[in-house]
């Protein structure tokens, strides 16, 4: 995980460039370096994952081209040979020196060949032009805005361009930017046709494509973790690497210390796998002496976003402290592709498919966000198998008449898939679904809905909720994140599409809560 940021024009003062750049240095603590290009510049904060030595440093050169970037290009070896062949040399190990290499023999085109996760900018010194790219799930982030002189900006966080850009808005996934203008150049929720096999086979399908996609991110130099909630998702994860690895893995779980839904089992998942596991638990006080400054790095008033974080942050806060793991493989991304619990009551197969669709395009605000951030601001890098471009492509062309829950268990094509491999203990390859937010402990979203309420009056909170003309706060908790994100990002809240919220045009989801316990079918999933 790194961190990146460009100006088209330097327009602002060395001091004034820093001051920005340096509210993301934990994204990259081991090197930071600002280069001034053609008129502009490139800054690059450091977190050293793949070419650990000095080498491997950005911005990488080639020519009169410049490029900084924040991602992992996958199957790089090959591309690195292929490159090789065509009289190109590399100075270091590190994967996104091949950019630059690629850029030269295929521009633009070169985004439509990569399988990685990434946000770059890059100064095309041939042109004297900037290009700004970003992968198409939005795995790495980027943000950009215009600064007074009409310029552009781009950066990793949007705290970067807080104080010198007047609108700020998340780079879309899936598009480059040139000339002042973005080009799509991927869609992986967009489907040409759809895939109707026989079941057995879409399964198999399913499960090697998830295995390929955790086979390529365990590659890293530097050491290795693995999130653990006890869940499916990251279960499989935890469980599919064990194997590949054939060796211990180190898995980490959180929970209240009271009530947490998960941590048993996470236990049971980490003793059947062998994994050296570790518990973290979290306090009533440590939630909310936390949540500002989850709030502040998170970029977000979400209200689903934000109670999710609170766990992640400070098991991730942990491991920072704790050992010497730098890269941390998740399970987000499953829910957007397989069903939430809400799309039960999907009201037909092709409106489960629309509304996959609108999750895999905003993931980049909700659960891809919270991971990227409660990770990296602990000088961690995230990995996430079920991003995979390959397997996301894959789940999004099944027939949806194949997907919606009609087996009477969500997520019914990922289970079976690896119902033979007898990788996990059959309770959890089964176990119904908890969200997140609530199985790390239902009373860590009771405690934060109780702190809310008694901040404010009936009145008050009327009374300040329509003074906001988007996304209006609907509830006291909401407020209190609101007013919280205001404080740290003024005037920037269109930065997020929306609530994230069941579909509250189907019956059964209209709902003034996004966790799932207040749906008709949560049943026994908190037990």
């Amino acid at each position: 995980m790194c961190s990146i940021m460009g100006l088209t024009r330097k327009s602002i003062s060395d001091q004034q460039l820093w001051d920005c750049f340096v509210r993301t240095r934990s994204r990259g603590p081991d090197c930071s370096r600002v280069e001034e290009t053609g008129e502009g510049v490139l800054c690059f904060h450091r977190l050293a994952i793949m070419g650990l030595h000095p080498e491997g440093m950005q911005p990488f050169h080639l020519g009169s081209n410049r490029c900084v970037c924040n991602g992992e290009l996958y199957g790089f070896r090959r591309l690195k040979r292929e490159l090789e062949a065509k009289g190109y040399t590399f100075e270091s190990d590190s994967d996104c020196e091949l950019l630059l290499p690629l850029y030269r023999e295929y521009g633009t085109d070169m985004f439509q060949m990569l399988d990685a996760e990434f946000a770059l900018i890059l100064y095309d010194g041939e042109a004297h032009e900037f290009l700004a790219a970003r992968d198409p799930i939005g795995i790495r982030p980027l943000y950009y805005g215009a600064l007074e002189d009409g310029s552009m900006a781009f950066a990793s966080e949007a705290k970067n361009l807080v104080g010198i850009c007047d609108e700020i808005r998340p780079f879309p996934p899936g598009h480059y930017w040139k000339q002042g203008e973005f080009v799509r150049y991927a869609d992986p929720a967009a489907v040409s046709g759809h895939v109707d096999g026989e079941l057995d086979e879409i399964c198999r399908n399913i499960h090697d494509k998830l295995v390929a996609g955790v086979e390529k991110r365990l590659d890293a130099d530097a050491p290795l973790g693995f999130l653990l909630s006890g869940g499916l998702d990251s279960s499989l994860v935890c469980a599919i690497s064990a194997r590949l690895l054939q060796k211990p893995i180190r898995t980490f779980a959180i929970g209240m210390d009271t009530d947490a839904i998960d941590l048993k089992y996470a236990r049971q998942v980490a003793d059947f796998i062998g994994a050296e596991h570790t518990e973290v638990y979290m306090t009533r006080e440590q939630v909310l002496d936390s949540l500002e400054e989850v709030v502040a790095l998170l970029g977000t008033w979400d209200i689903t976003t934000i109670r999710a974080s609170m766990g992640m942050y400070l098991c991730c806060k942990a491991i920072h402290q704790r050992t010497d793991v730098r890269v941390l493989l998740t399970g987000e991304i499953s829910d957007e592709l397989f069903g939430y619990k809400y799309t039960d009551f999907a009201p037909s197969p092709e409106a489960f498919q629309q509304e996959a669709a609108k999750r895999v395009r905003e993931l980049h605000m909700y659960d891809v966000l919270r991971a990227d951030r409660c990770i990296s601001v602990n000088s961690l890098e995230a990995r996430v198998p079920f991003g995979d471009l390959d397997f996301v492509r894959y789940v999004m062309s099944i027939d949806p008449k194949r997907k919606v829950n009609s087996y009477n268990m969500g997520k019914y094509l990922l289970r079976h898939a690896f119902e033979d491999d007898h990788l996990l203990p059959e309770d959890i390859l089964w176990r119904q679904k908890a969200a997140f937010s609530d199985a790390v402990g239902h009373s860590m979203v009771d405690d934060l809905k109780e702190y809310a309420e008694g901040l404010y009056t009936d009145a008050e909170f009327e009374e300040k909720r329509q003074k906001y003309d988007f996304a209006r706060p609907f509830t006291k908790e909401s407020l209190l994140y609101r007013e919280l994100f205001e404080k740290h990002y003024p005037g920037q809240a269109r930065m997020i599409a929306d609530f994230w919220m069941p579909n509250r045009s189907w019956s059964g989801c209209d709902v003034n809560d996004p966790s799932a316990r207040v749906l008709s079918n949560y049943g026994a999933s908190g037990k």
